[in-house]
Order: structure tokens, then C-alpha cells, then sequence
């Protein structure tokens, strides 16, 4: 990385003595002289006189280090990882050499001398002594900001939460000494369970994708992981999607080693609270954390494990920039300090199966007979009930859906999962269901300008389309609403009690009685005592349909989020869902096989080029910018351009979210595809063209992402 100096500095009051520095400061780079000078000749440090800073500007073209002088008041304080405060672009003003603005930063490093050998401006302030930006967190930033396109600025404000003064006033507590290696617990159900915990205990670095059992003791598996780390006297990091998984692997996790070894990151704490435990982190006070996404930078000393629960799960994606995935950073993290690694979830994600088939992980799983004896009967809408039923497979409730509730809720409360509004279908064939796709770049179809049909990302028109799998020539796009979901429930079953939970209100747990449980995905409140007697699946159309790559894979792993609620098959669990039962995730979901449908996923994208097999860069803006930034942009050989297209515009009902165009803007988005092992390479060359626009002024912004996970 080039290290260039910043040309902070003040201007003298008299152009004279401003000269006259300049002319000393020639001398004494013709002497060889290596101490620096500031202005007025301020007295600096006697050793390292320079302090390398990390400027909180998050601009591309500023993504480097910045030179100022360290007085000699501040020697002891300005150590490399501390806040400061500095003085930044320096211009003209009024006709007067003004300072600039002051800006937060972080001090990366102290030298003897710089390579800019005019005058430095000195460090205006230090915030604070703490030491919150070490080495090993700076490298993880700057690894993370390349592989993303992004600044290194935007990267450490994700991963250092804003000073707190009073938390920094208060010492953390000693750490205490490590914890007995935990029994392998429920971990004995999987044949590798017992050896992944010894190895952990043991100090190496196992790395697994494990397939959990269906059931509620994922939290309780995750804890007896982090504990064997402990116990080996190194940490541990786990990470989940939301607060309410948080909570419950941390309640398994005290239960298991106690109080005082591990601290719980999430935003429920508030901000002064959570950034008191992250420096106990950062103080070496406790070596276990169990957070949500910012979590993932956590700075654990001596990382002994690093795992993640539910990849899948759109909230491990950060949406601000350069909007990095946690499973990337935690194998980042895992290559970089040489800890373990566990990828666990219900389901499977083709990032997942793609970690065991090049072999960097190995997988975790049990037996097909202990999957069987565990997870719920599933049952669809089939021949038999179509014979019963004429309408059995058009019809939103069939008579099967109503037989399942109804003897549910003799043994106990059912669950009831509804898609949220607002999931837009994408086009399949109205014959045998098959998506409509491109057949230039295999890109979903849409209906465009005029009601034409065209590709959603090279923009081709397809006037003449076909099914190539039946030969249809009809397509189809199904939404089914949901807002009265619980109301017609609760008139159909009059005498039983009926719970919602959703983003507004969401349950963390309901009461071993008969009751009816109206949920979105996601928002699954956990039944008391044995699980939920049955669940129904409803509208599997809304999920299935969405405008997205990973449909399938996205609809199954919440249709196994739910049926992993619902009591075993011996102990007469059922499951219902209501879907074109010959469709592969339906299916996946009948034989509880996600692994076998994430493997099959990864060799339909390896034959389309689809990522992860294919590394994907997402670049949007105005139709211009984006056309002559892909043209400046020195990209990979081979690199391949489909579009730009249109933007679909934001629905003005919701709340603005990061990735947004401006308000009445018309943005149009490239993808740009290569092969695998030029991911670098790509993002690399986009960053490069955005901060060589930026310099000359060219155009207006234009966003870049990199591999983005909602790939339509």
C-alpha cells in the first residue's frame, strides 16, 4: 500500500516566516537530517517523532496512511492504535493558507522519519490513550476493505464502536483462569461431534460445516464449542443472526462455564454498555464473545474458534460499506489467526457445500437414521389429496393443511408461518414451474418497458421464449397476500387462542398449550416442553417466486427453520407445506436432506457460472457513470460485462435503505463476472477506476459491491 503524507498544514501568520520554515526544512533534507519539522518549530518527540494516521475520510481516492508530527506532550499518549484528532485539508481561503478541518483518526504506526519532507502539521489531539485499533485488527480491516473494494476508513468504523468516555474511565475486571473442557453433550449425536470438541480443547484449528439436528439445542452445541476452546486457554467467537439467538447461546454458554468469561455483543445493550464489554475484549479481560454481525471484528485475543450460525441469514451481510458478509470474515479471521472454524445452521448454503467440496472444511453431520428419528413428518399436497380435493393444489388452505391443525392442536400449540408482504415473483414457466432465465447469460427474465420480456441482468429481450424443460410458452407470477392470515385462522378454530409474532412484535416463547402461532419467517417464537405439535407452510409460491438467485435455498432454509420447531416424527410432529411438491427445495424439505440440495445447487451455478463458483461485482449508478467507469477500469482477462439495466425504483412506502439510489434518480446496474481466483483482481480494478473518477471529478458517485448476496 502507497503511503502518502497529507499536506495538513497550517499556514504561518507571516508569509515570511512560512518561507524561511520552508527554506530550513530543504536544508535539512539535503543534510540528511531526519527529524521532521512543524510549524513554528513546535517542539516534537525525541524518538519516532512521526505518527502515520488513519484519517476517518471513508473516500476512495484518500484510502492511505497521512503523515503528521508528534509534539512532544503527547509522546507518551499518541501510541499506534489510539484516537486522535487532526487537522485535514489545508487550502485557500479568503486569500488567506488556512488549516483545515479537524477529523477524527488512528494513530497505525510511529517512525523515525517521513517520506514527505516538507513541514507536518502535528497531531491536533489525543482522544484518548486506549488502544482500540491493534495490529492484528488493522490487518484483518485492510484484508477485508480489499477483498470488498472498499476504504479501510469505512472498514475500521464497522469494526471499532464510537468512543464512550466514561465506559474507557472504568477498568475491566482480571481474567479469570480457564474452564474445565465441557462433556461432548449432544454433540455425541454426530459420529464427529465428541473429536471436533477434543481437537478444539486440544489447541488445533478443525474446520467443519455442520449440519445441525432439528430441534432447540443448536444454542447449548454452539456453547460446548466456544467452552472447549476455552478450556484449551485460547478464545472464542460465535456469531448469530439476531439479538434473540444471541440471548440464547449466551444463556447456554453462562449455564455451562459460568459468569465472567464471556461478554454478549449486540445492540439491545445499548451503546455505552456494549462498548464497555467490547474493551473488555479488547483488554484481554474475557476471551469469549457471542454477538451478532458487528461482532464478527471483535478483537479476541489468542482466537481459538471462530463460528457462525445460519450463514444464510440476509442480516450476517452488513449493509454499509463496503458491506462485507461475516462468513467471509470469519474465515478471514480463521486463516489469518489459525483458529478453528464452524459454519452450523438447519440448512445448507452453496457457499457452505462449497467449503467441503475444495476441502477446506470438513463435514459435521449425523446419521440418516438419527435425522429421521428426530425430525418432524412432512407432508405436501399430493396425488392422493388432489383425488380428494380438486382444487388441493390451487387452493391456499387445502382440506390436508386444515386436517394437520386440527389434530395439532389436540396435543399442543401449532405453528403457522406466513410469508411477509412484499415478496416480488420471478417469471417460471405456468406448465411445470420451472424459472424463466436468459438464455445469453442464464440472468432471470422480467417483464420490462412495454410488457416485453427481457433479462434482468444483460437486458436482452427474449420476444419468443420457451420452457426448456417442458416446452411451455405461458408464464406465470404468483402473490399471495397474508394480512388476514391470523384473522381467518381465528374464525375457522373459534375457541383456540391465536398468537402473532412478527418485525413489530416478536415472541420468544409460547406455553405448552393448544394455540395457534401466526409467524413470519424468522420471527419463530420456541415452544415450551417437546416443541410445537405441527406446523403449516404456508403460500410457498411467495417464497419460491422471489426475483432472486438463491430462491430455493432461501425458501428451504426457512421452511426448516420452522419444521426444526416441531416435535420428532415418534413423537408425532407434523409439518405441512403448501408448495408444488415436485419441486427440488419441497422435496429437500420431505427427506430433511439440505446438504443434498446445496450440493446440487453448486453444480447447476458451476455449469452457469453463477457465484460462488464465479466471483460477481454489482455496479450501479447512473446509466453514464456506470458505462464509464466500466470502461476506465482496467478489468481481469476474461472478465465478462452483462448489462447495465434499469433499477427497479424503490417503493416509496418503505424506509430508505443504504443500498438506495438518491431520491429521483433513474440507476441502472452491471454485473461484471470472472472466473475463480480473479475475485482480487476485480475488486481491485473497480476501486481503482472509482478513486481515479474521484480525483478528476468525473461524473457522479457510483456504487460497487462485491459478490452481493440478494443477486436477482
Amino acid at each position: 500500500m502507497s503511503r502518502q503524507n497529507g499536506r495538513a498544514e497550517e499556514g504561518a501568520s507571516d508569509v515570511g516566516e512560512q518561507l524561511a520554515l520552508i527554506r530550513e526544512a530543504v536544508r535539512e533534507t539535503k543534510a540528511g537530517r531526519a527529524k521532521p519539522r512543524t510549524w513554528r518549530g513546535a517542539e516534537l518527540a525525541a524518538e519516532l517523532p512521526v505518527a502515520r494516521v488513519l484519517v476517518d475520510k471513508g473516500l476512495v481516492h484518500l484510502d492511505r496512511y497521512f503523515d503528521y508530527a508528534v509534539p512532544a506532550a503527547m509522546d507518551a499518549e499518541a501510541q499506534p492504535g489510539v484516537r486522535v484528532r487532526v487537522r485535514f485539508g489545508a487550502g485557500e481561503k479568503g486569500g488567506r493558507r488556512e488549516g483545515g478541518k479537524l477529523v477524527s483518526g488512528f494513530i497505525v504506526e510511529r517512525v523515525a522519519q517521513s517520506e514527505y519532507r516538507g513541514v507536518l502539521a502535528p497531531i491536533a489531539q489525543v482522544l484518548s490513550p486506549e488502544r482500540v485499533l491493534g495490529p492484528r485488527l488493522l490487518a484483518l480491516c485492510r484484508a477485508v476493505a480489499d477483498r470488498y473494494a472498499g476504504t479501510l476508513a469505512d472498514v475500521v468504523q464497522l469494526a471499532v464502536p464510537p468512543r464512550r468516555a466514561r465506559a474507557e474511565a472504568k477498568s475491566s475486571p482480571e481474567p479469570l483462569p480457564p474452564n474445565a473442557p465441557p462433556d461432548p453433550g449432544s454433540w455425541g449425536r454426530y459420529a464427529a461431534g465428541p473429536g471436533f470438541l477434543t481437537a478444539l480443547a486440544r489447541g488445533d484449528a478443525p474446520r467443519a460445516v455442520w449440519t445441525a439436528l432439528p430441534g432447540a439445542t443448536w444454542p447449548q452445541e454452539l456453547a460446548r464449542a466456544a467452552a472447549a476452546a476455552l478450556a484449551g486457554g485460547r478464545g472464542a467467537l460465535v456469531v448469530v443472526p439476531d439479538g434473540r439467538a444471541a440471548a440464547r447461546v449466551d444463556a447456554a454458554l453462562s449455564e455451562l462455564i459460568g459468569a465472567g468469561r464471556h461478554v454478549l455483543l449486540t445492540a439491545d445493550a445499548g451503546p455505552e454498555e456494549r462498548y464497555r464489554r467490547w474493551l473488555a475484549v479488547s483488554r484481554g479481560s474475557v476471551r469469549a464473545v457471542v454477538g451478532t454481525r458487528a461482532a464478527m471484528f471483535a478483537p479476541v485475543a489468542d482466537l481459538g474458534l471462530v463460528a457462525l450460525w445460519d450463514d444464510g441469514d440476509a442480516s450476517h451481510s452488513d449493509p454499509h460499506a463496503p458491506q462485507p458478509h461475516a462468513r467471509e470474515v470469519l474465515i478471514q479471521r480463521s486463516v489469518s489467526e489459525r483458529a478453528g472454524f464452524l459454519l452450523g445452521g438447519l440448512s445448507c448454503t452453496v457457499e457452505a457445500a462449497q467449503l467441503v467440496e475444495t476441502g477446506w472444511a470438513r463435514p459435521l453431520a449425523a446419521e440418516r437414521e438419527q435425522v429421521r428419528t428426530a425430525a418432524p413428518r412432512v407432508r405436501t399436497v399430493g396425488d392422493g389429496d388432489e383425488a380428494r380435493d380438486a382444487a388441493a393444489r390451487a387452493a391456499r388452505l387445502p382440506t390436508m393443511a386444515w386436517q394437520v391443525v386440527r389434530e395439532g392442536l389436540k396435543h399442543g400449540p401449532v405453528l403457522v408461518q406466513v410469508p411477509r408482504r412484499g415478496y416480488a415473483p420471478r417469471l417460471a414457466c405456468e406448465r411445470c414451474r420451472t424459472p424463466a432465465r436468459c438464455r445469453a447469460c442464464a440472468g432471470p427474465l422480467e417483464a420490462q418497458a412495454a410488457g416485453e420480456l427481457g433479462c434482468a441482468w444483460c437486458g436482452r429481450p427474449e420476444p419468443d421464449w420457451h420452457c426448456a424443460e417442458c416446452g411451455g410458452a405461458r408464464l406465470r407470477a404468483q402473490i399471495v397476500g397474508a394480512r388476514r392470515t391470523a384473522e381467518e385462522l381465528g374464525r375457522a378454530f373459534p375457541a383456540v387462542p391465536v398468537r402473532t409474532s412478527g418485525r413489530d412484535h416478536v415472541l420468544a416463547s409460547v406455553p405448552e398449550v393448544p394455540a395457534l402461532v401466526v409467524s413470519t419467517p424468522g420471527a419463530e417464537p420456541v415452544a415450551e416442553g417437546g416443541g410445537y405439535a405441527a406446523a403449516l407452510l404456508l403460500d410457498g409460491w411467495a417464497l419460491l417466486g422471489r426475483p432472486d438467485l438463491r430462491a430455493g435455498e432461501e425458501a428451504l432454509r426457512r421452511w426448516l427453520g420452522a419444521a426444526a420447531l416441531v416435535r420428532g416424527q415418534a413423537e408425532g410432529g407434523t409439518v405441512a407445506v403448501i408448495a408444488e411438491p415436485t419441486l427440488r427445495p419441497v422435496q429437500a424439505l420431505v427427506r430433511w436432506d439440505p446438504v443434498g440440495h446445496a450440493v446440487r445447487e453448486l453444480s447447476e451455478r458451476a455449469e452457469l457460472g453463477f457465484p460462488p463458483v464465479s466471483r460477481m461485482a454489482s455496479v450501479a449508478g447512473r446509466a453514464e457513470d456506470v458505462v464509464e467507469l466500466l470502461r476506465a477500469a482496467e478489468l481481469p482477462e476474461g472478465a465478462e460485462v452483462l448489462g447495465p439495466v434499469p433499477l427497479p425504483v424503490p417503493d416509496p412506502g418503505r424506509p430508505r435503505r443504504p443500498g438506495d439510489p438518491p431520491a429521483g434518480e433513474e440507476w441502472e446496474r452491471a454485473l461484471v463476472r470472472v472466473r475463480p481466483g480473479q475475485g482480487t483482481a476485480l475488486a481491485a480494478a473497480l476501486k481503482a477506476a472509482r478513486a481515479a473518477r474521484l480525483v478528476k471529478r468525473e461524473g457522479e458517485a457510483v456504487r460497487v459491491r462485491i459478490d452481493p448476496p440478494d443477486l436477482g
